[in-house]
């Protein structure tokens, strides 16, 4: 009987294009071959077979690398930009800064609670008026009465009525 694997995540699965190999995968093996070839060819009668050889596979190491390295599903080429924004475009340290709810509800229970007394006090003062209340004489006048007064302006020079 065939057997067939399927993947648990359908999002890993990547279309083939030839000899098992992505689109993505062959167009960096040719890029590889591209500079690798004629550098090797180029190198191997001044340096020798050995030593091209080995210049011809570090040449084509970053092209393989962006062929087939992958780190949490993320090409080699966004991983990098991820890692170089993190490292120096962005700041080392962010802030962290909440909206503290219960004390934007405590000044709001201050502020009721300050308008309830004015208008408690302003409607004392209504019903005082509408019983016929008046202020004592001399009051609200720094807490002077009459007689404190007269005699100020009499020590001052000025005439009594």
């Amino acid at each position: 009987m065939a057997y067939a694997e399927i993947p648990r995540d359908v999002l890993k699965i990547k279309r083939r294009v030839v000899a098992g190999l992505t689109k993505r995968q062959l167009v960096c093996i040719l890029i590889a071959a591209a500079i690798g070839l004629p550098l090797f060819f180029l190198l191997r009668k001044p340096l020798g077979s050995s030593t091209a050889a080995y210049v011809m596979v570090f040449a084509m190491i970053p092209a393989m690398l962006f062929a087939f390295y992958e780190h949490n599903g993320l090409p080699l080429e966004r991983y990098l930009r991820d890692m170089l924004r993190v490292m120096f475009f962005r700041p080392k340290q962010r802030p962290y800064r909440t909206e503290n709810y219960y004390e934007k509800l405590n000044t709001q229970i201050k502020y009721e609670e300050e308008v309830r007394k004015i208008v408690s006090d302003a409607n004392k003062r209504k019903k005082q008026k509408a019983r016929g209340f008046k202020k004592p004489r001399g009051a609200g006048r720094s807490g002077q009465n009459r007689a404190q007064r007269d005699q100020g302006r009499r020590s001052a020079g000025g005439s009594s009525r």
